[in-house]
């Protein structure tokens, strides 16, 4: 084996990264995983079928899931009781969570969606009917953001 010379190696304030996918629909949330393993994004995972429970999760006040930064959201628009951009507003406005790091998966195309996540800052925008050619990409992305994500130490 070889190890990584000390000059080079993960500093103490680099911690594992947590994906948090919102979606009720249950086929898609297993697409995702499924993609996760097929391209070796092995970083841990989080489900929530709601923005309520999304919530209840990042504010710790959920009876079983618990997440602590550093975190991604996955986050679905279409869902019942509190959809994506409700959820994306009382994300924004709570300063706690508020710079939350969030890409929407979504089954809307539509450019006013887009242009409404956007304007609540998501870091991307993917439509679920072209995921599939998009996912190595995003599943890239997802490996190097969890494996270099920084933290104040008083955040750990």
């Amino acid at each position: 084996m070889v190890e990584t010379p000390p000059d080079i190696q993960r500093p103490s304030n680099v911690v594992e990264c947590t994906v948090l996918i919102v979606d009720d629909d249950d086929v898609a949330l297993e697409g995702v995983l499924r993609s996760f393993r097929r391209h070796d994004v092995s970083c841990p995972t989080l489900t929530a079928g709601d923005g309520r429970e999304a919530l209840a999760i990042l504010r710790g006040e959920h009876p079983t899931k618990h997440i602590c930064p550093p975190y991604i959201i996955l986050l679905d628009l279409n869902m019942p009781d509190m959809d994506g951009f409700q959820f994306l507003q009382t994300l924004r406005n709570d300063p706690a969570l508020r710079r939350s790091v969030v890409f929407v998966l979504s089954t809307s195309a539509r450019d006013q969606d887009m242009r409404r996540a956007y304007d609540e800052h998501v870091a991307g925008y993917m439509v679920k009917s072209t995921v599939g050619p998009q996912f190595a990409r995003l599943a890239d992305f997802i490996r190097k953001y969890t494996g270099t994500q920084n933290l104040p130490r008083d955040a750990l």
